[in-house]
């Protein structure tokens, strides 16, 4: 494995493609330092870090430390996220969304144009309840603005959806010319960033004596333990036995062959965390909006990491973004028809409808372990701050987004040294066939003249 990846600069596209990948990373990264006008950074990030495990820390883990910082990035890449929810469920409700994902390319260009609208008009309407909110946190913080006017409301609008814009850009640049998910890859950059300061926490608190050394050594075996467990599962595979019919091609007749179709267990990936978490966020920032009143307070409380009432609405909401996301991305019904046109099906099942019945009571039951799966791993940190009275701030749907995003990528990765494999197999083939009498296609005259 590492002698494959050592090979990664011979290959031109994937440097060029890796380079171009860790560049828009370091942009990401150089803007999260850049702050709102107007803001003082050192005492939102005072506030942030009160904050704990609340919304705000949730928030500021899915920004890359931005929040804190009140940074230019501070809505993240959530507006767009919030908006491709939007898009994918007006797809199910909607008929004229519907049809446009099935006219191939051309509509899904037209979905991803109004997904970007959808991102800026949500980007208002958040930078908006942001700037609100930093004028209420002023109040009981003086010194956190210069200005609480109505220029500091416009600016800071302005400022926060120009971010979340320049981020999606970014994401859809990496994702089209660079490697892996693009929003996934700003979302696991952000999250990696942290780590340090998450360590050095840990360091801190095993100095003071707040954590003892047999919670640090439960811990490291834990987050090990996880990883492992989350590496096991997003690679495993519900394989389902094919088998092709006899074919007539020309004038040649192939005989039947066996071969499978891999069904991902958890097909959905990291989209049902990052849906859940994007989907609370959003209220919660309204309801920061309200806090004076009492049912803003209820509802902060309700959506207050840890809180029984959130851990039950994140499961819940896991559970249906994972049913969901499956059921927009793998169409039953379109897979048994084109197995039909293949001459493949199910042995034992018969093609067209009863395949199509067959599948989705296979994926049904994919995704249900994949929704328990993915609902264990996110409320861990939960469970562990209740039980055991320990912190895992790197675990949950940090280390699941992590772990899954650096699995797609290296598998990409591993796709292009494949395919470099090939390409060099074949340039070799043609080479040893424009020979003279030797390789191939000396012997195949070789052997055209012994016949005759």
């Amino acid at each position: 494995m590492l002698g494959k990846f050592a090979k990664i600069t011979e290959i031109p596209e994937l440097r060029r493609r890796l380079l171009f990948t860790m560049s828009l990373l370091a942009v990401y990264r150089i803007g999260v330092f850049i702050t709102v006008p107007d803001v003082n950074r050192v005492a939102m990030q005072k506030i942030v870090s009160g904050a704990g495990g609340g919304i705000l820390g949730l928030l500021n883990l899915f920004t890359g430390g931005a929040l804190q910082l009140m940074s230019i990035f501070a809505l993240g890449i959530m507006p767009y996220i919030s908006a491709s929810i939007i898009m994918q469920m007006m797809g199910v409700v909607l008929p004229s969304v519907e049809r446009l994902k099935k006219e191939g390319q051309t509509g899904q260009n037209k979905i991803n144009q109004y997904t970007r609208y959808g991102t800026v008009l949500l980007s208002l309407i958040q930078g908006f309840l942001i700037s609100s909110y930093l004028i209420n946190l002023n109040e009981g913080s003086p010194g956190l603005l210069i200005d609480t006017g109505i220029g500091f409301r416009l600016l800071t609008v302005l400022t926060l959806t120009t971010g979340a814009v320049f981020m999606m850009w970014l994401g859809e640049q990496i994702t089209e010319y660079g490697l892996g998910n693009g929003i996934s890859l700003l979302i696991t950059a952000g999250i990696i960033a942290q780590f340090p300061a998450a360590v050095f926490s840990t360091y801190q608190q095993f100095n003071s004596g707040a954590m003892s050394l047999f919670s640090v050594l439960l811990l490291l075996g834990i987050a090990l333990a996880v990883t492992a467990f989350i590496v096991y599962v997003e690679s495993a595979q519900r394989r389902v036995p094919l088998q092709y019919s006899k074919r007539t091609v020309g004038r040649r007749i192939y005989g039947a062959q066996q071969q499978h179709l891999p069904l991902k267990l958890n097909m959905a990936g990291v989209m049902p965390p990052i849906f859940a978490s994007s989907f609370l966020i959003f209220p919660s920032t309204i309801a920061s909006y309200f806090q004076d009143h009492p049912l803003g307070q209820v509802t902060q409380q309700m959506l207050m990491p840890g809180d029984w009432r959130y851990t039950v609405i994140y499961v819940t909401l896991n559970v249906f973004f994972c049913f969901f996301w499956v059921s927009t991305q793998f169409n039953v019904v379109d897979i048994a028809d084109n197995l039909r046109r293949s001459s493949a099906f199910v042995p034992g099942i018969r093609p067209g409808k009863k395949t199509a019945e067959y599948l989705d009571e296979v994926m049904t039951k994919l995704t249900v372990a994949a929704s328990v799966y993915i609902s264990v791993v996110c409320i861990m940190p939960f469970i562990m701050q209740d039980y055991l009275g320990i912190s895992f701030y790197f675990g949950g749907t940090s280390l699941l987004i992590v772990v899954s995003v650096g699995l797609d990528t290296v598998s990409q990765i591993e796709n292009y040294l494949l395919k470099k494999h090939y390409d060099d197999f074949g340039q070799m083939v043609n080479t040893t066939q424009g020979g003279g009498g030797g390789g191939i296609r000396g012997r195949s005259r070789d052997a055209l003249d012994l016949d005759d």
